[in-house]
């Protein structure tokens, strides 16, 4: 099975509120030009994928649908409400998805994705059965010490997670059978638990997660340079 055959399914999951962006409509509304955050991050898998589930809060639906209606975006993708945590959310996605090959978990406020990486992560989970994307550290890191003290990270084996992570698709569904647990920060810590070893590739520095006001500032001049 290959890159182009494989049937990928995207669940984006969009159920923030955004309090650290202190705006008025939760963060994936958002708009970079004149479009949401959370359409540029849909439309970036809309070539890509055989089916994409959007995971929004109920009270969310009805905003969503006339963004929809005014862009052209009827028709392409499902929506399903989310739960309370994110690990709920991703197994009210799971039971929207229909059959795939591949499901890939991608957060709504991360609209830089490019094609290309997600090809890459999809390559990956079709050879090894699971794609986690990182990105080398570039800051000095400290880490917290009995007493109030810090000592020095060391920055070479540091790596950051990003999305989507990209796994085979039984392998998710059984995953996320268990129940939730305060360890589980991201899909992979899910599918971990399994006793499964997770395989890795390059993810891109400019897949930021959009989460304050400066998150947004830079993703407007990421986007304008890309345009150019």
């Amino acid at each position: 099975m290959g890159v182009s055959s494989t049937k990928l399914g995207v669940i984006i999951v969009a159920g923030g509120v955004g309090n650290r962006m202190g705006a008025s409509v939760p963060k994936q509304f958002l708009k970079i030009g004149e479009k949401t955050i959370l359409e540029i991050t849909l439309r970036a898998f809309l070539g890509r994928a055989s089916e994409v589930v959007v995971v929004l809060p109920c009270d969310q639906h009805d905003r969503w649908a006339a963004i929809c209606a005014e862009s052209g975006l009827e028709g392409t993708h499902k929506v399903c409400s989310g739960g309370a945590t994110r690990f709920e959310s991703v197994r009210c996605g799971l039971g929207a998805l229909g059959e795939c090959d591949l499901v890939a978990v991608h957060d709504g406020v991360r609209p830089l994705v490019s094609t290309e990486m997600i090809d890459r992560g999809v390559e990956v989970a079709l050879a090894e059965g699971s794609a986690i994307p990182l990105v080398e550290a570039v800051d000095s890191f400290r880490v917290a010490t009995e007493g109030g003290g810090f000592r020095v990270a060391d920055r070479s084996k540091l790596r950051a997670v990003q999305t989507p992570q990209i796994f085979r698709a039984d392998l998710l569904r059984k995953a996320y059978q268990t129940e939730p647990q305060a360890c589980f920060t991201d899909d992979a810590t899910v599918v971990e638990r399994l006793g499964v070893k997770l395989s890795y590739y390059v993810g891109e520095r400019s897949n930021i997660k959009i989460t304050t006001p400066e998150d947004l500032v830079i993703a407007e001049a990421l986007i304008g340079t890309k345009a150019k």
